[in-house]
């Protein structure tokens, strides 16, 4: 286990110093795990937590799509926009994190798993059953949608994911690729212990840098892909609507997010936090 230690300057001119531990990596793969009820109920928490992401942040998109068919004539600066749109996947985010944090690190999104689980914050075990709770409670949070609304759902496309006409497939994974590097550096930097405590004096709410940077990115990426950024949020979308268009376009929104999340990943783990030069000097030291 490493330590760093940083000097924080106060009024009065006095140093302290503060320091921290990094926690140490989980392991590759832990089977006590599956004896625990704290990882079932962390699937549990990323099931419901999915569930309803998608319930809200379909309905959105429908309910934008409904009040802006020009097949009706109607208004095209009517609805919540794209601006609305993007607030409710950021926000949506911001709640569910800020509720599941403390139960199973409030990921909602296979991406952000596959990050962590890369940085060795999670096992493998447990990268598994989020990923797989997190597909099924997108899948039934769409069915919801289907469900209340049928007409309206088969109508304006389901919510599902595909690529905007106009744009070849390489430039749709580039924009889910970096969109995705972006939420998953963000939260690798809000959840980094050395900021809590370089920055012990500035409160700061995990949740919200999270929820802002999946508002960002969708603001850039709707035109292009919808946005995916989460590949539960596409998986579910595309098997409750079921269609070719949205089939044949899966694979962008698996893949751009994976190496997007592992690029970022890398680059919080060996180059901002220098992991690899901190092993080595740990070695050379207790050698």
């Amino acid at each position: 286990m490493t330590k760093d230690v940083e000097v924080a300057e106060h009024h009065g001119g006095e140093y302290t110093s503060k320091d921290y531990h990094d926690p140490p990596p989980a392991p590759f793969f832990d089977a006590d795990e599956l004896t625990k009820w704290s990882f079932y109920r962390a699937l549990i928490a990323e099931f419901v937590a999915t569930l309803l992401f998608l319930y809200v942040t379909v309905l959105t998109v429908i309910g934008y799509k409904s009040q802006t068919d020009p097949d009706l004539n109607l208004d095209q600066c009517g609805g919540v926009g794209i601006l609305g749109i993007a607030w409710a996947f950021g926000g949506m985010i911001f709640i569910l994190v800020y509720c599941t944090a403390g139960i199973s690190g409030g990921h909602i999104n296979p991406a952000v798993t596959f990050g962590l689980f890369v940085a060795r914050k999670v096992s493998l075990i447990r990268a598994l059953g989020y990923m797989i709770a997190q597909c099924l409670g997108a899948i039934c949070g769409v069915g919801l949608v289907k469900a209340f609304q049928s007409s309206y759902y088969n109508r304006y496309g389901g919510g599902a994911n595909t690529l905007a006409d106009g744009y070849n497939k390489g430039t749709g994974l580039g924009a889910e690729i970096i969109g995705t590097f972006v939420l998953v550096y963000t939260v690798f930097s809000a959840t980094d212990p050395k900021r809590s405590a370089r920055d012990s004096h500035v409160p700061v709410l995990a949740p919200l840098p999270i929820g802002f940077a999946v508002f960002m990115v969708h603001l850039a990426t709707i035109p292009i892909t919808g946005t995916g950024i989460n590949p539960a949020r596409s998986f579910g979308a595309a098997v409750i609507f079921n269609d070719d268009k949205a089939w044949d376009d899966q694979w962008i929104f698996w893949v751009g997010p994976f190496i997007g999340a592992f690029a970022a990943a890398l680059y919080h783990q060996f180059v901002l936090r220098a992991a690899a030069i901190k092993a080595l000097g740990s070695f050379r030291s207790n050698a």
